[in-house]
């Protein structure tokens, strides 16, 4: 079983903070994941931005971004994303400019308009944050135009001010959302859009989707809209053993959904947890939207969700305890997708 040909194969890696292991353990199994999902054939590997977390350890996605991008030959590494608001446009583009100078063609820029955190946390990170995001698609542009070594808009106080380093090449650019913002923002601008159908369990997703589609403007760089899906998924040897890895994120989910963002729970911790008949029940509900099973299973629910979708491609989100479950999870999707396999080479070569 494969893919179509048409779509393509990607990873979101948040930097899972799980118990039992520190966060620092989080941030260097993700390097590690790199470099195997790079061997596997997956065309993307993108980085999550949180903060003030005890879930997420990934809160600076530009700094990991230039770790993998530093030490791998082949995959796109990208921003799912920058959450643009915390920020000055100029100071985004001139990392982006730096990261597409460490790997030329490579980079990819993903943008979010979400806090990724809550409001106090939101606050810290930029004491005008409730205003900066009602300012998103003029940041977008400013920030376009810098990555691109273009002049900013006639009479923009800013408009001779440069991105450095210049040269040639850009990012690519990319809108991220879970609502219809966020599509009609990227068929705006003539960008590729990534819906993150792991927030929603795909509430919204056909919707933004269409619109996007339908209101598309093209651009020079992006003639064509493009859709990509990030989805959780898990995969394991057996569906009894799939079953038992999605425990932690069946009660890890119950407490996002009650605003608590804990650290992942073993699948013995999961177990072991006291489950009420409303939990069961939500649990259930949950389980329902979830892909989890053998390779070749996650692969079919996969396929079936592109096509559902009209997505180019998807985006893998697998959190996992055990890490080699993990990387093992990534392994038997790859396989099951036909993707092909690089070889194993170190970037100083």
């Amino acid at each position: 079983m494969q893919f179509e040909s048409k779509m393509r194969l990607s990873v979101l890696d948040q930097s899972t903070v799980v118990t039992g292991r520190t966060p620092a353990e989080s941030i260097r199994e993700t390097l590690q994941l790199a470099l195997l999902c790079e061997r596997l054939g997956y065309a993307r590997y993108w980085l999550a931005e949180h903060h003030n977390s005890d879930a997420v350890a990934g809160a600076a996605p530009e700094v990991l971004m230039a770790a993998i991008a530093a030490t791998t030959r082949s995959i796109r590494v990208g921003s799912a994303g920058i959450m643009l608001p915390h920020y000055s446009a100029l100071k985004v583009a001139e990392q982006f400019r730096v990261l597409e100078a460490i790997a030329p063609g490579r980079i990819d820029m993903g943008l979010g308009r979400a806090p990724g955190s809550d409001g106090l946390t939101a606050h810290a990170l930029n004491p005008n944050a409730a205003t900066a995001s009602e300012h998103f698609p003029a940041q977008v542009r400013d920030l376009l135009a810098w990555v691109a070594g273009e002049k900013l808009v006639e009479r923009h106080p800013f408009r001779d001010v440069r991105a450095q380093p210049e040269g040639p090449g850009a990012p690519q650019a990319w809108i991220l959302g879970s609502s219809d913002y966020g599509a009609q923002l990227a068929a705006h601008f003539g960008l590729p859009y990534c819906f993150a159908h792991f927030i929603t369990d795909g509430e919204g997703a056909e919707e933004a989707i269409s619109l996007y589609r339908a209101s598309y403007r093209p651009s020079a760089a992006n003639p064509e809209p493009y859709v990509s899906v990030c989805v959780w998924a898990v995969a394991a040897e057996t569906e009894a053993q799939a079953e038992r890895l999605y425990r932690s994120r069946a009660l890890w989910r119950l407490s996002r959904d009650r605003g608590v963002f804990i650290a992942l729970p073993s699948p013995e911790e999961a177990a072991a947890h006291a489950w009420t008949e409303a939990e069961l029940a939500r649990a259930g509900r949950n389980r329902r939207r979830a892909l989890a099973g053998d390779g070749a299973g996650v692969v079919m629910q996969l396929q079936a969700l592109a096509q559902q979708l009209g997505a180019n491609e998807i985006a893998v989100l697998s959190t996992v305890h055990d890490a080699e479950a993990r990387r093992r999870s990534y392994t038997l999707i790859a396989e099951a997708a036909g993707l092909a396999a690089q070889p194993v080479a170190l970037a100083a070569e």
